[in-house]
C-alpha cells in the first residue's frame, strides 16, 4: 500500500473521529430515545392488556352477581370499572344491570344507572330515550319530554308522543305520532304498534302505498 494511500486513510478516520466527536452525543441521544420510546410502548401495551384482563374479570363479577339476582354486588362492579379502553365491559355492564334492575321493577335504580353511562353520539341517543321511556312509566312525563327534545328521528317522536298521551295531551301525541309513523319505514317491525297509538290518540292511518299515487 503507497504512502499516499495511508495518509488518505489516516485523513479519512481524522474527519470521521472528529464528526463523531461534535456529533456522538446526538447520536447516542437519538438511540436512547428510540429504545426508551420502544421500552415505553411496551410498557404501555401491558398496562393496557392487564386493565382490559381486570375489566374482564370484574365483568365476569357482574354477569354472575346478575345470574344470581344480587343486583346491589352487580351495582358495586359496574362502579368498579373503569374508563378508557375498558369502556366497552363498563356500557355492557351497566346495560345489563339497567335490564335486570328494569326486570325486578326498579325502574329508578334503572334510570341511574343509565344516566351514569358516559354515552356520545348516536349511543347517547338511544340511552337517552331508554331512559325517557322509564321516565314515563315512572310518573315524570315532562321530564322525558325534555330529555328527548326537539329531536326528530322516528323513536323521540314516538317517545314525545308516549309522553304527551301520559300527560292527557292527545293532540299534541297525535301530532307526534304522524311525524314518527312518516319517517317509519313501511317494512319496520315497530310500525304497526305505532299505528295503533296514532289510532287510540285519534288519528288516522295514512296507507303509504295510496301516498305515492
Amino acid at each position: 500500500m503507497a504512502i499516499d494511500d495511508l495518509l488518505d486513510e489516516h485523513e479519512q478516520g481524522e474527519r470521521v473521529r472528529t464528526w463523531l466527536r461534535k456529533n456522538g452525543a446526538g447520536i447516542l441521544g437519538g438511540v436512547v430515545l428510540g429504545i426508551g420510546a420502544i421500552a415505553g410502548w411496551q410498557w404501555w401495551q401491558k398496562e393496557q392488556v392487564g386493565k382490559l384482563a381486570e375489566a374482564n374479570v370484574r365483568y365476569e363479577a357482574v354477569t354472575r352477581s346478575l345470574q344470581s339476582k344480587n343486583l346491589e354486588e352487580a351495582a358495586k362492579e359496574v362502579a368498579a370499572l373503569g374508563g378508557g379502553k375498558t369502556g366497552i365491559y363498563a356500557d355492557l355492564a351497566a346495560l345489563e344491570l339497567a335490564k335486570a334492575q328494569v326486570e325486578a321493577g326498579k325502574n329508578e335504580d334503572a334510570i341511574k344507572t343509565l344516566r351514569a353511562l358516559k354515552a356520545e353520539g348516536e349511543f347517547k341517543t338511544l340511552i337517552d330515550q331508554r331512559v325517557a321511556r322509564l321516565l314515563i312509566e315512572t310518573g315524570k312525563a315532562e321530564e322525558a319530554l325534555k330529555l328527548v327534545g326537539s329531536a326528530q328521528d322516528s323513536a323521540s317522536l314516538e317517545i314525545g308522543g308516549d309522553a304527551l298521551i301520559a300527560q292527557n295531551k292527545r293532540d299534541q301525541a297525535r301530532e307526534l305520532y304522524s311525524k314518527a309513523l312518516a319517517k317509519l319505514d313501511v317494512a319496520a317491525p315497530q310500525r304497526r304498534l305505532l299505528e295503533t297509538k296514532l289510532t287510540d290518540a285519534g288519528g288516522t292511518v295514512t296507507d303509504p302505498a295510496a301516498e305515492k299515487i
